[in-house]
């Protein structure tokens, strides 16, 4: 038990310091699938003042100067995984600057951008549906009747599976107020 409160301590201190730093380190890419872990975080990192604040550009997340922290948008619909971009493969849209592993997705996304961008601007869903911007891990998504949707993290996402419906109705709300700002 004691060991169970530290942890959660722990990660709520350290995912804190993160979002209020706007430190947390950019996680890897290139061999990650769209996994869950198991047992979800105590406190809800989106929750409390707008971690995003001044990084979003046009409503979309940006990151270092690249749209959803520089992930290839195309590859979850591809390749079924995240799949870090390359700045030789950009595409300007909604003001920010979209990366991708290859040509051939690049173009997919130009001809059809609002099939491949993220919801919500590539901010986080579940912060979304409480009505909050927040970061993303491009490694914890979720495509869910053809829309892509992305989480703080892989603990946040399991928060997000326990009620999809429930929290995609709230966060369409919640990002129609947000987006005509």
């Amino acid at each position: 038990m004691k060991l169970n409160y530290f942890l959660t301590f722990a990660i709520t201190s350290f995912l804190s310091a993160g979002i209020a730093t706007g430190s947390i380190a950019n996680p890897k890419f290139d061999t990650i699938s769209n996994t869950t872990t198991s047992g979800a975080i105590a406190q809800n990192p989106c929750a409390g003042a707008n971690p995003c604040a001044g990084k979003n550009s046009g409503n979309i997340y940006v990151e270092n100067n690249a749209a959803i922290r520089g992930a290839d948008t195309v590859s979850y619909f591809t390749q079924s995984k995240a799949v870090k971009g390359n700045s030789k493969y950009q595409y300007k849209w909604k003001g920010a600057n979209w990366y991708f592993s290859s040509a051939e997705n690049r173009d997919l996304f130009a001809q059809n951008p609002e099939k491949y961008a993220p919801q919500y601007g590539g901010h986080c869903a579940y912060g979304m549906a409480k009505g909050k911007l927040a970061p993303i891990d491009p490694n914890a998504w979720s495509i869910v009747d053809g829309k892509l949707y992305l989480n703080y993290s892989k603990e946040v996402k399991e928060l997000w599976t326990k009620d999809i419906p429930g929290h995609i109705a709230i966060a369409d709300q919640n990002w129609s107020r947000i987006a005509s700002k």
